[in-house]
């Protein structure tokens, strides 16, 4: 069933429930709250190897909701430092939101419920507060591309819903035309969209796309090419830009924290990733100041529509998302 544009506005724009002791949160249209930051967590070898303290550094700190993947080969380490928070009674698992994704060989609806428990077993826990499909495009286990609909795989999806596996249901990497074509076919509207949102990619159609259908947004790689990306022609803007140094001074916070509060304020989720502490401690701090609108229409203007992940791979299959908004 669609919601009217008007009623989905009003609901995004009013329904952030702030706690003096936490990240705010924000209402999913099937009524859960989402945390509007997360904590990232894809990374090497060496950063796995540090998630379980980072999970216990950031939940310390005051994040609550930490965002992983089977790709990721790391719910085991995240499930660790889980278990400690709430051992030390810093947290109970309620105060928790984990989401997961579902990785692109298990596509097959009869596959999604099963990958579900693989991942909730690794994690030790007995439900996922947000379950995303990771990318509408299937693969092989040998990584070669399979024809699966994306369709059938969002039915396995409603079904982790309904057996409580999963609190919300979403996908990530999905375009306007995937996403629409879900609403009319199925019927559980997305809660989430994962994409890759920041300065240099501002995906200024489809986060209103989404929006527009009660649809709230993740944004992966929010700080774009701030940071090192091994590009020699990395677009602007870098962490020493002056026009992002300018608006950092006005409010006392540095570059990155800008463009976190910019993603924010754009209504969408930030998920940074750090296993340093004192990085951690940065990022979290973005909810003492808002930018005005002159702002965000300034660092609007970065938009290239370039990407941090090469997605090249991927254009050849039919549900490659990344050819349109």
């Amino acid at each position: 069933m669609r919601l009217p544009t008007t009623l989905v506005v009003c609901i995004l724009a009013t329904s952030i429930v702030v706690s003096a002791q936490e990240i705010p949160r924000a209402r999913l249209n099937d009524g859960n709250m989402i945390p509007i930051l997360a904590l990232g967590t894809y990374g090497s070898d060496e950063d796995r190897a540090k998630l379980r303290q980072a999970v216990n550094d950031a939940v310390e700190l005051g994040y609550r909701h930490i965002d992983t993947a089977a790709y990721y080969k790391n719910e085991e380490q995240i499930g660790e430092g889980i278990r400690d928070v709430i051992q030390k009674g810093l947290v109970t698992r309620e105060d928790l939101f984990i989401t997961t994704k579902l990785w692109n060989d298990r596509h097959a609806c009869e596959q999604v419920v099963p990958a579900l428990n693989e991942s909730l077993s690794k994690l030790g826990l007995e439900y996922i507060d947000l379950y995303l499909i990771h990318s509408p495009g299937s693969q092989r286990e040998d990584g070669s591309f399979d024809y699966i609909d994306y369709l059938e795989t969002w039915i396995g999806m409603q079904e982790a819903k309904k057996l409580g596996l999963a609190k919300s249901i979403g996908v990530s990497n999905f375009n306007n035309e995937q996403i629409k074509r879900i609403i009319d076919n199925c019927e559980i509207v997305p809660a989430v969209n994962q994409i890759e949102v920041h300065p240099a990619l501002t995906q200024e159609k489809l986060v209103p796309f989404c929006h527009n259908w009660g649809i709230n947004v993740m944004a992966y790689s929010p700080f774009g090419f701030l940071v090192s990306r091994d590009a020699t022609d990395a677009p602007p803007p870098r962490i020493d830009d002056p026009i992002l140094e300018n608006i950092a001074n006005k409010y006392g916070k540095s570059t990155s924290q800008v463009v976190l509060r910019y993603l924010i304020d754009r209504g969408t989720i930030p998920v940074p990733k750090s296993t340093n502490k004192s990085r951690l401690a940065k990022n979290i701090d973005v909810f003492d100041f808002q930018l005005t609108p002159e702002e965000i229409n300034t660092i609007n203007k970065f938009n290239k529509n370039r990407r941090v992940i090469d997605t090249s791979y991927w254009k050849d299959h039919p549900h490659y998302p990344f050819n349109i908004d």
